[in-house]
């Protein structure tokens, strides 16, 4: 006996069919108000700050703003990289919290050689040695243990403050030198030469992140895993690549600490949320909402105008504390609901 089959619905295939332009236009739309919301904030900051605050815009305490950020916006840079090969989940994907510790302990070790009697050269190499060994630690851990980079960058994190202060014996330890006269120092146009250091990193990273072929291939390890694995590209390098070149910002970072500072720290571990809300935020001030040299170096400029307007009027610094905070539920809340549209469509 033959079953005649239940005729299909016409409008059905209409319906199916609707969902995916509705889908666009719904995660457009998110887009669009995120980076024009985002672009619109920052200029209402700069346009409040230099109403109330004298000389806000003015070049100097332009120069200024891109000095204080230049520590935070190295180590952004490599919190970045590590985001674009891990992806950008923050609980499965990339992130490194150790960078902050990372900066603390190439401070110090920067400032014990140079202490020491040791020159420029060996303090720098000194420096940046550690910083690479903190993210070879990293990347064995996440890479070859496997563990997740949320865990195995918390347990480096303690590991390394816990150096620092072996090392430092929790004192500041003073350092001199001409590297660090030349970067504490002013460069043309009255401009801080730490500003500079901070402009140029970022440029040269951003050329080969965003204008390369090894670029790409980090986009497509971080994105799109299986695909990257499909076309031949193994993946674990990239990872293990991705908190190596972090180390190394955590070394930067720390050489242009001692700079700053003219020694080492006792307070790197504070650094960290304002590092994770640059390297977050930076996503929304992209084209794409995807992860960018440039957006981290435009967030970081945000934040540093944020902190210098604050500042400048005298008010509490526990209140971009907690603006950072909102900042970071923001941006995680709504790159979490477009990538649920995303899945939908």
């Amino acid at each position: 006996m033959l079953v005649e089959a239940a005729p299909i619905p016409t409008g059905a295939p209409a319906v199916v069919q609707s969902r995916a332009p509705v889908g666009r236009f719904s995660r457009r739309l998110t887009t669009l108000i995120l980076q024009g919301g985002s672009l619109a904030v920052f200029v209402a900051v700069l346009i409040f700050f230099s109403i109330s605050a004298p000389y806000f815009l003015s070049l100097g305490n332009v120069g200024n703003v891109l000095a204080q950020s230049a520590i935070t916006g190295v180590l952004a840079v490599g919190l970045t990289v590590v985001i674009i090969a891990g992806g950008g989940n923050v609980v499965t994907g990339g992130i490194d919290l150790s960078l902050a510790a990372n900066m603390g302990l190439s401070a110090a070790v920067y400032a014990a050689l140079s202490q020491a009697g040791q020159g420029d050269a060996v303090a720098v190499a000194g420096a940046l040695a550690a910083g690479l060994a903190i993210g070879a630690v990293n990347a064995v851990a996440i890479t070859v243990a496997g563990i997740i980079p949320l865990l195995a960058s918390l347990a480096v994190m303690n590991i390394v403050s816990g150096l620092e202060l072996v090392l430092t014996q929790n004192t500041v330890i003073p350092a001199t030198g001409n590297l660090l006269a030349v970067l504490s120092g002013i460069g043309p146009l009255d401009v801080p030469a730490l500003a500079y250091v901070l402009i140029g990193f970022a440029a040269v990273v951003a050329l080969v992140v965003q204008a390369t072929a090894l670029g790409l291939r980090l986009y497509a390890v971080g994105e799109f895993p299986e695909a990257a694995r499909a076309s031949g590209l193994s993946i674990r390098p990239f990872i293990a690549g991705s908190f190596l070149f972090s180390g190394l910002c955590g070394g930067i970072a720390g050489i242009l600490s001692v700079s700053y500072l003219s020694g080492s720290s006792t307070g790197s571990g504070e650094l960290l949320l304002p590092v994770v809300v640059i390297a977050l935020l930076g996503t929304v001030f992209s084209r794409k909402l995807v992860p960018t040299i440039t957006g981290t170096l435009l967030s970081a400029l945000f934040v540093g105008f944020l902190v210098n307007g604050f500042q400048l009027l005298n008010l509490s610094s526990t209140l971009v504390s907690g603006i950072q905070g909102v900042l970071i539920l923001i941006v995680v809340s709504a790159t979490t609901l477009l990538r649920k549209q995303e899945t939908r469509t």
